[in-house]
């Protein structure tokens, strides 16, 4: 293996050594917290945060950073309560919309940061206040979803035995991971978004479509904070204008855990969902103790968060040297 591919390969093998040493240490500590029920409960409580940072992930490695995805979120989950409760849309059809929306509405920030050359930063930023609101215009409260075909579509999944469910939320998260893995590294578009990251200058003199790139790496984000929103609505039966708030940092610490590099250029989806299920055993370990603070999450995710950020910059050096 060469020097550079180890170095890359570093953040990606710290990220799993935490997780496992979480696991080992929480299994010691709490009965019965490594079972196969548990990690169940571990997916089906993350699956929305999975699906929003593959997404962001994509748009990481691009170079950029979108912080509209838990407005977005927000606003999918008021919207399809609304169209399914007060307007009486069928599931399938709230849901296509819901997530048309989103796609689009990630498609126009990708547009605007590339042709006015706006910091992906402030137009996210912007757009943030803007779905958040667009989210209380469509309901000011939460709305309840009272629907036999949603209800039972967020209890199916695939039986596991002993009347465990791999439920429909996780499915969709692992599905899009791994479609997500074969783009990034199988495809050329994951390998123009590599090379965006990497260097745009260097991107557009080798001919690659720099525009088209950008552009849809913030559709998919945005479609991605959309489909989010459909597994919330399917967990939670409900559309809440102030749900996801928080979520793009939980979503870009998730990215940075699993080592991807906030640089662009460097990274791993399967280190996300690495960083992802390290959030959730953390968060899963408040609960079975139940004595702990919940700000405990927050002060764990920013250590975390830092000393990867650290040990990124000391892999960068390295590769340099």
């Amino acid at each position: 293996m060469n020097r550079t591919l180890a170095s890359r390969l570093l953040p990606l093998l710290a990220t799993a050594l935490v997780l496992v040493g979480l696991f080992a240490a929480a299994g010691a500590t709490y009965d019965h917290f490594l079972s196969l029920r548990v990690v169940l409960n571990l997916f089906k409580d993350r699956a929305f945060l999975g699906v929003v940072a593959v997404g962001m992930t994509f748009v990481i490695l691009s170079g950029g950073i979108d912080l509209s995805v838990g407005a977005v979120m927000a606003f999918t989950t008021v919207f399809i309560a609304s169209m399914m409760g007060t307007h009486g849309w069928p599931a399938p059809a709230a849901i296509a919309v819901a997530v048309a929306i989103g796609t689009t509405f990630g498609l126009f920030q990708g547009w605007i940061i590339h042709h006015f050359r706006i910091p992906a930063f402030l137009v996210t930023l912007a757009g943030m206040f803007l779905a958040r609101g667009m989210a209380f215009v469509v309901s000011p409260g939460s709305i309840e979803i009272r629907d036999a075909f949603y209800d039972d579509l967020g209890e199916r999944g695939v039986p596991l035995g002993d009347g465990l469910l791999l439920t429909v939320g996780p499915l969709i998260f692992l599905l899009l991971l791994a479609t997500g893995m074969v783009v990034a590294h199988g495809t050329r578009f994951g390998r123009n978004v590599y090379a965006l990251g990497g260097s745009e200058t260097s991107a557009a003199l080798m001919g690659l479509p720099v525009a088209g790139t950008r552009i849809a790496v913030y559709a998919l984000c945005g479609g991605c904070a959309a489909l989010g929103g459909v597994i919330s609505t399917l967990a939670l039966s409900s559309g809440d204008p102030t749900r996801g708030t928080g979520l793009e940092l939980d979503a870009i610490a998730a990215t940075v855990i699993g080592g991807t590099a906030l640089t662009g250029g460097r990274g791993w989806l399967f280190g996300t969902f690495l960083g992802v299920l390290i959030l959730g055993t953390i968060k899963m370990i408040l609960d079975f103790d139940g004595s702990l603070d919940p700000a405990w999450l927050r002060l764990a995710s920013g250590g975390l968060l830092l000393a990867f950020i650290l040990l990124q910059k000391l892999v960068a050096r390295q590769s340099v040297s």
